[in-house]
């Protein structure tokens, strides 16, 4: 019999990449959504595996409902990727923010405790809780958040260890800086330019509108970055890890890019809009993925190019099935 593992938040870029590589491993995946019968799970679909993960309603900011999971799905390793997980929307959205982020890790731990299962945890947290920074950040760097999401994901970072501290559960926290792919929703700024550009060069629509592209970001590819996740539960004993590329670049930069590589100059498409800009923001921050390839053996295989080429061909291909034949 293989394991079994439940992922909340599969319906999002990192739960289906994460179901893909577990089904690929013979694990039984069990998946979550707070109404699983109303969520289509469209990446699911788009990675072809729908009809083999197992799906569940699960709110996660409700005991009873984690709680009802555990005991049903009895798995060996749990992930939690649910929880808001946009940086702007939470400046909107701050108690939305807390309470799907931090909330949902407290209860998800409890109910570990609970059951008195061995089950091994995985939580999703974010470079975003460094905020700005002079030097390179290792896991043991402070963390100075800046926004009502990485105020969020600071807390349940700190549940986290304090459960596996306090009450010796296999629990682990990692710290992902910026990772995209053709499963991220235009809401976020990498799909929004790479979908621009795209389409730009396809001959139609209007500007690209953006808010300041001279923060810095470290930018890698999500499936690399989920098995880094599963890597994190095969060890002997729980830690924190940095999963990242080690290699900072502005998005002024990502936006050069994407755009050269369909052949455009992007000063000619895009406009800086000041209503788009955050009230505060990281401006740059550095991260040393060391541990990661230490003690996981894991490193990123493809930089920030790579990620905006793989994204260009996924927004051509549905670009081209949506025209009219």
């Amino acid at each position: 019999m293989g394991k079994r593992a439940l992922i909340l938040g599969v319906s999002g870029q990192d739960g289906a990449y994460l179901a893909q590589l577990l089904l690929g491993k013979g694990y039984e995946v069990f998946g979550t959504s707070r109404d699983a019968a109303l969520v289509p799970f469209e990446s699911l679909s788009r990675l072809g595996i729908r009809e083999r993960v197992q799906v569940r309603s699960v709110a996660p900011n409700d005991f009873r409902s984690v709680l009802q999971a555990l005991v049903q799905v009895e798995p060996d390793e749990l992930y939690n990727l649910s929880g808001q997980s946009s940086v702007g929307l939470s400046f909107d959205q701050p108690v939305e923010t807390m309470d799907s982020i931090a909330s949902a890790a407290l209860n998800l731990l409890e109910a570990i405790r609970f059951t008195g299962r061995p089950i091994r945890f995985y939580n999703a947290g974010s470079g975003e809780c460094f905020g700005d920074t002079d030097g390179v950040v290792t896991e043991d760097s402070p963390f100075r958040p800046r926004s009502p999401y990485a105020v969020a994901k600071a807390t349940a970072h700190w549940l986290v260890a304090n459960y596996r501290e306090a009450y010796r559960l296999f629990a682990c926290n990692g710290i992902l800086f910026n990772h995209d792919s053709p499963l991220r929703p235009t809401r976020f700024v990498t799909r929004k330019v790479v979908a621009a550009a795209v389409r730009l060069a396809a001959g139609g629509g209007p500007a690209l509108e953006l808010g300041n592209i001279d923060v810095a970001r470290d930018w890698g590819w999500a499936p690399d970055y989920v098995d880094a996740m599963w890597r994190m539960l095969q060890q002997d004993a729980p830690g924190d890890y940095i999963v990242a590329t080690g290699h900072t670049r502005l998005l002024r930069d990502f936006v050069e890019t994407a755009f050269r590589l369909v052949g455009l100059d992007w000063r000619e498409h895009v406009q800086i809009d000041a209503a788009l800009l955050r009230p505060t923001d990281i401006r740059h921050c550095v991260a040393d993925p060391g541990r990661a390839a230490e003690r996981l053996g894991w490193r990123a295989s493809i930089q920030m190019e790579g990620v905006i080429q793989r994204m260009i061909e996924a927004e051509r291909a549905a670009l081209q099935r949506r025209e009219p034949t």
